[in-house]
């Protein structure tokens, strides 16, 4: 109390200047450290490896050979791999077939069509995605996983090889799948002097709403706790959810129903557990999901932000973008107009007759409407959501046919 009359009495409480100032100096006080704090960790993120979460190829180093073949996806899977580095963390590339092919680029998980292209002497190239594989995950809360960030990986991709991928005579063929369509013809709405031909397998892009639940839309929207989302999602991928939620005694109703009513990955659908490889047994895509669930530190965030972020759904005005520049060079005798057109005036799309993810009869639909009649051919093929996989063979014929 002594100390406290001694600060007061040097002060005059009757001048309400002196008042306001000894009752607003603690508060700008605290603001200003608060400044300061935020400065600081800005300062720290804006470090190439700050909010990087590493994939699992930097644990790989001390696994012994047998190991490495063992796991679900091998480092050495596919031919030709590097590691491209980014101010977005590395990237895992593959890249074969002969120097003076045709260039292909596959996004993604595509491995069976690839070596079946490159046996028709085509030069491919294909990546993992962000947050998938041996790429690394950039944190979805500064960097998320929308057409900005893909395109950007695609250009970092092209860019890595010793060949020439991007030059006005080498213009690539993209064939994307399931989310890899949509990343691939958004890519082309933006950047159409880079493309060639468009092939879409099963792609996003122009899902119906009516297919999207109300739980889902609960699932991945803002309102629930972020842990209980990735507990959900977890679960449902495959995983084994490393802790229970903490809310599990106060889980809201509709939280409780999401667990049977969150989408399955199109991995886990039927015929999941077909080989990729015909001398690797071992590795399909719901091991490869699995494997990922706990070797990933990156994986489950990256799934949940491309759901809730990536081309899945309303890219009706993108798609049209590419319908009006074919309809464009068809009518133009100007170069610049044909240089930014596909080579064949019109989008292959490949679909799976008994897909239930992508809906074979609605796409062809809408994608009719989006890109215009002449400039979309749609064909069915025997297949699930995973067409690519185990029919590679009828897929790879339709596009050899389609770019002939």
């Amino acid at each position: 109390m002594d100390l406290l009359q001694s600060v007061t009495r040097h002060i005059d409480l009757k001048d309400r200047r002196t008042l306001y100032i000894a009752l607003t100096g603690p508060i700008v006080a605290y603001f200003a450290l608060r400044t300061l704090s935020v400065l600081a960790t800005a300062r720290s993120r804006s470090n190439n490896n700050a909010g990087i979460l590493a994939s699992p190829r930097r644990a790989m180093g001390s696994l012994a050979k047998k190991q490495l073949d063992d796991l679900p996806y091998p480092p050495d899977a596919l031919p030709g791999g590097r590691d491209v580095e980014s101010p977005y963390g590395s990237i895992r590339v593959y890249e074969w077939g002969p120097e003076g092919g045709r260039r292909v680029l596959l996004v993604h998980a595509l491995a069976p069509m690839a070596k079946l292209l490159v046996e028709q002497g085509y030069r491919v190239m294909l990546f993992d995605l962000f947050g998938r594989g041996y790429s690394d995950t950039p944190d979805p809360e500064l960097y998320p996983q929308d057409v900005r960030l893909f395109t950007s990986q695609v250009l970092l991709v092209l860019s890595s090889s010793p060949l020439s991928w991007t030059g006005s005579e080498t213009r690539v063929t993209l064939i994307g799948y399931s989310l890899g369509g949509g990343i691939s013809a958004a890519f082309t709405s933006y950047l159409p002097h880079l493309v060639e031909s468009l092939v879409l397998i099963a792609p996003s892009g122009l899902i119906r709403h009516h297919h999207i639940s109300q739980s889902s839309r609960l699932l991945y929207g803002s309102l629930l706790p972020q842990s209980l989302v990735n507990y959900y999602v977890r679960k449902r991928l495959g995983g084994d959810p490393e802790t229970k939620p903490a809310t599990t005694n106060t889980t809201p109703l509709p939280a409780k129903a999401i667990e049977a009513e969150v989408p399955e990955h199109p991995a886990l659908a039927a015929d999941s557990s077909v080989p990729l490889f015909v001398d690797r047994p071992g590795i399909s895509p719901a091991k490869a999901v699995a494997w990922q669930l706990d070797a990933h530190p990156g994986f489950l965030q990256a799934f949940i932000s491309s759901i809730r972020y990536a081309p899945i759904r309303d890219e009706h005005e993108r798609w049209s973008i590419i319908g009006l520049r074919q309809e464009a060079a068809r009518s133009a005798s100007a170069q610049d107009a044909k240089d930014e057109s596909l080579k064949e005036g019109k989008v292959l799309i490949l679909l799976g007759k008994q897909d239930q993810v992508i809906v074979a009869a609605e796409v062809e639909e809408d994608a009719t409407v989006a890109l215009g009649k002449e400039n979309v051919e749609c064909v069915t093929l025997h297949g699930g959501h995973d067409v690519p996989i185990i029919n590679a063979r009828g897929c790879v014929d339709a596009i050899l046919g389609f770019l002939r």
